[in-house]
């Protein structure tokens, strides 16, 4: 009996072990993504904020400024990109997105606004795919590959709905990347774009655009928008990969004090054995003696 208890000590040590080689490799390549992904993102940064810092400078120095992208539209849908992981494994990294964007569809519904839905990432879409709501596209695994020309694909879409009135506003819901051990789910604004400063009467402009700041302004949108949906997904993507290797050190560290305790247990266990044996032994001299 004393054996068999021993046998299946030593079978959950080695499973145990092998579960920690797993977890412990996904830690590695996690941390391996995680870097990639922000060096990406920080190579992108800069032109993005220039290019909205350019748009923010247009609204400035035009008196009367009126772009489509910056009114409140009264007809079509509300627009969700949702971006989520394609993997699991990453602790609640999935679970926070999917709660905020069932916490704005609830308030849609119950404001009775329709919404649709872009959902990047493959779990976004499984997600999805099990509820009623309307998916306008579904993009998996593109996360860690994505480029500023699919990016714009996307973005060239949602602007041409938009101008068309199908779409009211644009709103997006991902995962910022705070720190390795921080990630925070976001809700966003996209669209129509908000917090531009119009000049103040009478203000002369030093530029002048042609063939209008408008013109200008509505040329620059799809470009703005691509910024965002790209550094947004590089973002979600490093945070994900931050989650996944913050799940995996914990799994790993969890799977290490295991099999000490079994260690310890199967020792004991052993031990015991042993001073069985010699007992049995011991008596039996004894009885013969």
């Amino acid at each position: 009996m004393a054996t068999a208890n021993l046998k299946e000590i030593k079978r959950r040590i080695k499973s145990v072990e092998s579960t920690m080689q797993i977890t412990k490799a996904m830690e590695l390549v996690a941390s391996s993504k995680l870097r990639r992904a922000k060096e990406k993102a920080e190579r992108a940064e800069p032109f993005f904020n220039l290019l909205y810092e350019m748009m923010c400078r247009i609204v400035a120095e035009s008196g009367d400024f009126q772009s489509t992208f910056m009114q409140q539209h009264t007809s079509g849908a509300t627009l969700l990109i949702v971006i989520a992981g394609d993997r699991g494994l990453a602790g609640g990294f999935n679970a926070n997105v999917f709660r905020q964007a069932q916490i704005r569809l609830d308030e849609l519904q119950a404001a009775g606004r329709e919404a649709v839905v872009i959902a990047i990432g493959r779990k976004a879409v499984e997600f999805f795919q099990r509820r009623s709501v309307r998916l306008l596209a579904e993009f998996e695994n593109i996360g860690e590959d994505i480029t500023v020309y699919k990016a714009m694909d996307i973005a060239d879409r949602i602007v041409a709905l938009y101008q068309k009135g199908d779409i009211r506003a644009v709103e997006l819901i991902f995962t910022s990347y705070v720190s390795p051990l921080v990630q925070e789910a976001h809700h966003m604004h996209v669209m129509p774009v908000e917090h531009l400063e119009h000049a103040p009467a009478g203000y002369h402009a030093l530029t002048t655009y042609e063939p209008s700041p408008e013109a200008v302004f509505d040329a620059l949108i799809p470009k703005y928008l691509t910024g965002i949906l790209f550094c947004s997904v590089i973002e979600s993507f490093a945070a994900e990969q931050a989650a996944r290797r913050l799940a995996m050190e914990n799994a790993t560290d969890n799977a290490t004090e295991m099999i000490s305790d079994l260690s310890l247990v199967y020792n004991r266990a052993r031990q015991s054995a042993i001073t069985q044996e010699i007992t049995e032994i011991v008596s039996g001299a004894n009885a013969q003696s």
